[in-house]
Formats: C-alpha cells, sequence, structure tokens
C-alpha cells in the first residue's frame, strides 16, 4: 500500500465573492506524479499556491508527513520541503542566474556578513552542469536568457535541493519537446527518490503518459481521483467539463485551395543572432503555421512582422505596399500579435480585464467624434470577455488575478474585438483548458472563412498539424521546410525538420 507523503484537508479560500476553492480534500502519496486537471478557474493553481506559500491558507489544513504545514511565503515553503515552478516567469530580472536559483538561501554562501559571489557561482554553475544546461552560466544576468532558458533555471532552482513535493504548474506549455525531455528526467529521477510530483497540465496525452495518478477539480470542488491507468483522454475530458465534450477538435475540412490573394509579404528579413533572410507569404484566409526548436527563431517571426523587433532588417510589406516597421502601424493597419511571454507582452498586468480588452480599440469606439463613454466601453469589453468565457467577478477586476488559462483569454478577447485581418497569433493556447482549446481553434476556423489571415506560431505539433494550410519549420533561425495540409502529416515528419 502506497505511503501518505501529503494530505489536503478542508481546503477553502477566497477572492471577493468567488470561491476558488471550496472544502477540497484528497491524498497525494509518496513517490508518484501525481497530476492536477481541471478547467481553467477549477482551483488548481490556487490551491498548489497555498501549498507552495504564494496564497495564504483560507481555511483548511496541508498536512505533510504527518505535520500540519501553513507556509507563508515561498522560502518557509522550501524550508517545509515543498516547491514550485510556476506557470509565468518565477525568476527575478535585475539577478545574476545564480542569485535566482539560490534566491531566500544565500546564507550558506555568507561569512561575517560577506556573500562570496566566487563560491555561489561555483555551486550554480556545478548544478547546471549536472543539470545538462551548460548553455546557461550562473553569472550571467538572468535577463539575457530567453523564456525557455529562464524556466530550465527555475527547474533547477526547484529541485537541486531534493524537496519532498514539487509542484509543476503549466511549465511544459513554456517549454520546446527538448525541454520537456529534460523536465519529464528529472520528473522522474524525483519519482525515484521517494518524494511527489504535483504535476498541473492542459495536455492530457501528456497527463495519461507522464503521471500516476490524476485528481479532477472544476468550479474549486473536488471531483475524483482516479488512476492514469484506469482511464481515457474522454473519461477525464468528461469529469473536467461535467459532460460529453462533443464536436470537432481541430478543422475537419482538407483539400481546400487557399486564396491566391497575399495579404502580407516577408522578405529577407533578419535579426542579429535570431533570425537569418525569412522570406515568406501570407495569403487571405489562410492559417499558416511556424513550428520547431525553441531556438529556431520561430518566436522572433512573429515579433519582426507585429514591428517589435527593433533591429530587424528586411521588409514586411501589406498588400497595399505599407511597410510595417513599429507596432503603432501594425495595429493601425489591421494587424493583431498575442506573444508567448504573456504577463509581460500582451497585456497589462495592474490594469482591470475591461481596460485591457478595450484598449487597442480606443479610436475605433471613439469614433469620428472622439468621445468614449463608459457604457461603449463596458458593453465592448462585456462581450468580448463573454465571447472568450472568461471566469471573473466582473470587467473590473485586475488581470493579475485571474488565472493562467483566463489571462490567455483576455489576450484573445482584446484582438478578436479589435477585429484585426492579420493575427499573429504565438502559442496562443498555452495555459488553455480542453474546452476552450476547442473554441478558440473553431473561432480560428471560422475566421478564416471570412477571410482573415492567421499566422500560428506554436511548440504543439499536432494543433499546427490540426489547424494550418501550410506549416513552416524553422532551424536556426532559417527556413528549412514548408509542408503543406495533408491528412498523412504526422509529427515525425515535422520532427524531421526541425532537428
Amino acid at each position: 500500500m502506497s505511503e501518505i507523503r501529503l494530505q489536503v484537508q478542508n481546503l477553502c479560500k477566497s477572492f471577493g465573492i468567488t470561491k476558488a476553492v471550496q472544502n477540497v480534500s484528497f491524498n497525494i502519496n509518496k513517490g508518484e506524479v501525481h497530476a492536477l486537471i481541471g478547467e481553467n478557474g477549477s482551483g488548481k493553481s490556487t490551491l498548489t499556491n497555498m501549498l507552495t506559500g504564494i496564497y495564504t491558507i483560507g481555511s483548511g489544513k496541508f498536512i505533510l508527513d504527518g505535520k500540519e504545514v501553513h507556509p507563508k511565503n515561498q522560502v518557509e515553503a522550501n524550508l517545509e520541503g515543498i516547491s514550485i515552478i510556476v506557470q509565468e516567469l518565477g525568476t527575478l530580472s535585475g539577478l545574476t542566474v545564480a542569485e535566482n536559483i539560490f534566491l531566500g538561501h544565500e546564507d550558506q554562501f555568507v561569512k561575517h556578513g560577506i556573500k562570496n559571489r566566487e563560491a555561489i557561482n561555483r555551486k550554480a554553475n556545478e548544478l547546471l552542469q549536472q543539470y545538462g544546461f551548460k548553455h546557461i552560466k550562473a553569472e550571467h544576468q538572468i535577463d539575457e536568457y530567453n523564456f525557455e532558458d529562464r524556466k530550465l533555471v527555475e527547474i533547477v532552482k526547484a529541485t537541486y535541493f531534493h524537496p519532498k513535493i514539487v509542484v509543476i504548474d503549466e511549465t511544459t506549455t513554456a517549454l520546446s519537446q527538448e525541454g520537456r525531455e529534460e523536465l519529464y528526467k528529472h520528473m522522474d529521477r524525483i519519482r525515484k527518490e521517494g518524494n511527489t510530483v504535483i504535476f498541473i497540465s492542459h495536455d492530457l496525452p501528456e497527463i495519461l503518459d507522464k503521471s500516476d495518478t490524476i485528481t479532477i477539480m472544476r468550479d474549486g470542488v473536488y471531483i475524483d481521483t482516479v488512476k492514469s491507468a484506469d482511464v481515457t483522454e474522454d473519461d477525464l475530458k468528461r469529469l473536467m467539463v461535467g459532460r460529453e465534450v462533443t464536436g470537432d477538435y481541430y478543422r475537419p475540412d482538407y483539400g481546400e485551395k487557399v486564396s491566391d490573394e497575399v495579404v502580407l509579404s516577408v522578405r529577407n528579413v533578419s535579426v542579429p543572432n535570431v533570425l537569418e533572410d525569412v522570406s515568406f507569404d501570407l495569403h487571405k484566409g489562410e492559417i499558416l503555421g511556424f513550428g520547431g526548436l525553441s531556438e529556431s527563431g520561430m518566436h522572433e517571426i512573429g515579433k519582426a512582422i507585429f514591428g517589435a523587433s527593433y533591429d530587424r532588417t528586411g521588409t514586411v510589406t501589406l498588400a497595399d505596399g505599407t511597410e510595417i516597421n513599429d507596432i503603432p502601424t501594425a495595429i493601425k493597419h489591421s494587424i493583431a500579435y498575442t506573444s508567448k511571454d504573456r504577463d509581460n507582452e500582451s497585456i497589462i498586468m495592474n490594469q482591470s480585464i475591461g481596460d485591457n480588452i478595450t484598449l487597442p480599440s480606443l479610436d475605433d469606439l471613439a469614433g469620428k467624434c472622439k468621445l468614449l463613454s463608459d457604457k461603449k466601453l463596458s458593453d465592448f469589453a462585456n462581450k468580448f470577455a463573454a465571447q472568450m468565457s472568461v471566469k471573473m467577478q466582473n470587467i473590473d477586476q485586475f488581470v493579475s488575478d485571474l488565472s493562467g488559462g483566463n489571462k490567455q483569454k483576455v489576450v484573445l478577447a482584446r484582438w478578436i474585438g479589435k477585429d484585426s485581418d492579420i493575427l499573429v497569433l504565438d502559442s496562443p493556447t498555452r495555459g488553455i483548458d480542453i474546452k476552450v482549446k476547442q473554441d478558440i481553434y473553431q473561432l480560428m476556423d471560422t475566421m478564416r472563412k471570412h477571410n482573415k489571415s492567421i499566422i500560428m506560431i506554436s511548440e504543439e505539433l499536432m494543433e499546427l498539424i490540426g489547424m494550418c494550410d501550410r506549416i513552416i519549420i524553422m532551424k536556426d533561425g532559417k527556413l528549412n521546410g514548408e509542408l503543406p495540409r495533408s491528412r498523412d502529416l504526422d509529427e515525425n515528419l515535422l520532427i524531421s525538420k526541425m532537428v
């Protein structure tokens, strides 16, 4: 019989009138990967944030190895043997890699009140070598590294001291396949050491493959705990949503001819050390996919098109001859962009949901008279928040209070409201639950049919295959192949062009 590591007893947490976690109880065992799943706003991240000291406990208890724990911050949680890799960036700008790894635990490198920087860097570099992250240097500023490398640093930070419980909250969505394989290795190591992983992900095949046990939550309430070997994807969808998830998931069509009309031409675009001489056309009503490994340059493509890469050379030109060299010009000419780095580049965290949704559309809403009415702004924000099923108290709630998936819904709501003709979507379904993913795919299909043109950048190979008319594979900053939409297209064909 498995030995219990953590007991969750009658746990509750509210934010204003929102009951995020309601009287939840279940057990987690030693030596297992225990998945925690549910739709956006189901309470899974709120629960683990209480466990790891990010939120205070409302009521109820966590009992770890027979002892009640109630950490008031992440450092206290670490001292109890609990760590977390958060969904968004969990490293602090302005610090070195080493300082981030040992944040809150610097005392071991302090003697007579003086921090031994050489010792902290040496130890951090040893860890980075052990983990196989040799390209990351302890003494470098964390800001020198991209989103994925910063997540790799977080893996080291959260696991180097062999905690009893490691919470992995939607981390795989921020990683390329290469990065995911590294994370899976460390999950397996933690399990073999007799410790426990609490694994949060919306990728159900990944959940079934990598976890031993799955607990399902819905609307802040505990639903069930099942063995991964005993259930299917459809079983999990039904438990998460409370009913059968029906209808098409990806696009059902094959063989449709894409318009010859070109709406955007990219010619000889380069960004130092990232992109080299990239050229392609985007057609009217087309979904054009970009895939590749994390360092392939595919994420820089989106920024380059939107005018957000200030050291870009080459041209990005619309059908009417307009050149896109900056963000205001892009927005003015009906181009939308969502970044993979949601919290820093796609939303304003300390503004309301309503402000975030209406921001790109203020000129349109003001009209010829250049006047904005509160009612018009409110109606607009409510309409598109409802269309994206944002779980919220109301549109005056700050975006920073939302779950990761609901933040992503706000990002998409603002550009759907803007009704842009060209949408550049970088990792659009990152952190989104299975039902809303389906809604987003169907929305993209509808947009395509209404002659909107979409560039979809994704590390999710199946969604590229399922949604795109063409897929361009990037490698080392260059185009490395193009694959047309086909029933015969599979992940192996894409991977062969990526590596």
